[in-house]
């Protein structure tokens, strides 16, 4: 039988940083499509263990607003879909909402924003002529409460309405939403409102037909000849996350706005999928893409446009919800199973304060089943050269030497290099010719570092951490229209190649 592993899920987050909303933070999106919803106490107990700040929900449910009351948690509410035809038609409707969702639990939860549906430009096209009235009455009815200096309305977009996003120089948004754009930029402009905006490196990726590197999409490091360039501003791009992010700011600009910050409500990526249809749906890009993307948040590294503004940014989703109609992979968003369990291994090792146990030391990194050959055994002299492994338990008559197959020594030169590294996101990746696994490879007295092991380095100056061989849920998601950026990224990586020539 198939036995499926768990490690303690673990999350960066500052305690310094959080007090400010102005300041970078992770948040959690809350999904509730399962077959077994935890309880309301289950889920804060599950955030405040994992020491989680800030969360959206996808409505305001008085039970889950009962047991947020007095945890300190940020909480974004939302207003449904469904419920903006009633909202966006009647001041009064605005009100009554307001008095009972926010009012009534302010200030006990500590309610930071209301998110005004979800992806309703794109989701909902019909309903986007009330969007804004359903914004300005839910103001209005701030305003009458003195909230509206506490709680912030804004409304979560999926990137698709952005046009031509690459290079985001030249992004705009749907002209043809101009007539709701237009006039929600100058509102959250006037009331010091976010962007809310919903980044899918994973789709982005998944329909780029290959022109997207999955280094790119993954925050992984890259040589400066695979970095897009935006020819226009000579910007260079390192990453999906903020070359979108990036493209709204230039979008909002296009339309003389340029004061309204980007808030990313959504973004993450699934740990499990179809396999012959999303073959990178795995727990180990899901790893390094949600490491490294909460490393990016919380250093304040900024975008290439705005270097060191924060972007605040909310994971999508604390739980895997296993009622979601789709594709596999949409079942598997989640950081946790139903039951509390965490879904995979976060690797921060460096990168802060760590929210959970630190189970990561019974991880271990393997070959990859089936790979070339002649790559494992480039990696493997990499490992063992400059990657400054001790690789001299691999010789003949050592403990290690037997089996005497490339795969079998990669493998130990992979292990002992990632644990050398801190097991790091990215330190078991090998040009891809590698895995996470928590199957400990060591075998008769061949003992491979891991749980309770050693690092097996010879050497303090290690390698690079790009370790290569060559130096809401349904409706919340959707793919978008990324023609355009797959289209302008091979170019765009083209011109970066020639400016290194």
């Amino acid at each position: 039988m198939r036995k499926l592993f768990f490690v303690y899920f673990v999350l960066l987050l500052a305690a310094a940083v959080v007090h400010g909303e102005d300041g970078a933070y992770i948040g959690v999106n809350i999904g509730t499509a399962m077959s077994s919803v935890p309880a309301p106490t289950q889920i804060t107990t599950l955030l405040r263990s994992q020491n989680i700040r800030h969360v959206r929900l996808y409505d305001a449910d008085p039970a889950m607003l009962a047991a947020l009351s007095n945890t300190g948690i940020r909480v974004i509410v939302s207003v449904p879909n469904e419920q903006l035809l009633a909202i966006g038609n009647s001041n009064a409707t605005a009100a009554n909402w307001v008095a009972r969702n926010v009012a009534a639990h302010f200030p006990a939860v500590n309610i930071t924003a209301i998110a005004v549906g979800s992806e309703v430009l794109s989701a909902q096209p019909n309903a986007a002529p009330l969007l804004m009235p359903a914004m300005r009455y839910l103001q209005n009815a701030l305003v009458a409460a003195a909230l509206d200096r506490y709680i912030k309305i804004s409304t979560p977009h999926s990137s698709s309405i952005i046009l031509d996003s690459f290079p985001p120089s030249q992004a705009f948004f749907n002209r043809s939403l101009d007539s709701v754009l237009v006039p929600m930029l100058k509102f959250l402009q006037s009331t010091g409102s976010p962007l809310m905006l919903n980044v899918y490196p994973y789709y982005d990726y998944m329909r780029s037909n290959g022109v997207i590197p999955l280094d790119y999409a993954l925050f992984r490091p890259l040589p400066a000849n695979k970095e897009a360039v935006d020819a226009n501003t000579l910007l260079h791009y390192t990453n999906v996350f903020d070359a979108v992010v990036d493209a709204a700011y230039f979008a909002m600009a296009y339309l003389n706005v340029t004061n309204v910050p980007v808030m990313v409500t959504e973004t993450g990526w699934p740990h499990k999928g179809d396999p012959s249809s999303e073959p990178d749906a795995t727990s180990d890009n899901a790893d390094t893409y949600n490491s490294n993307l909460i490393r990016h948040v919380m250093n304040s590294t900024g975008t290439p446009k705005h270097p060191r503004v924060a972007v605040p940014t909310y994971i999508y989703e604390l739980y895997d919800e296993d009622t979601r109609p789709g594709s596999t992979s949409e079942k598997y968003w989640g950081l946790f199973d139903m039951n509390g369990v965490p879904a995979y291994t976060l690797h921060l090792t460096g990168s802060g304060v760590l929210l959970a146990n630190d189970t990561t030391n019974q991880t271990y990194c393997v070959a990859r089943e089936g790979a070339d050959p002649k790559m494992l055994q480039a990696a493997l002299d990499w490992a063992c050269g400059p990657g400054k492994v001790d690789c001299s338990v691999l010789m003949q008559g050592q403990p290690c030497y037997d089996p005497d197959t490339v795969e079998a020594h990669a493998t130990y030169a992979f292990n002992a290099y990632y644990h050398g590294m801190g097991m790091g996101s990215g330190t078991c990746y090998f040009s891809g010719v590698a895995v996470v696994t928590t199957t400990d490879p060591s075998h008769g007295s061949c003992v491979y570092g891991g749980k309770n092991g050693t690092s097996l380095m010879n050497g303090t100056s290690l390698a690079p951490s790009s370790n290569s061989t060559e130096g809401g849920s349904g409706a919340h998601r959707e793919f978008g229209d990324v023609s355009s950026l797959v289209r302008i990224v091979s170019a765009a990586l083209l011109f970066s190649a020639l400016l290194l020539l």
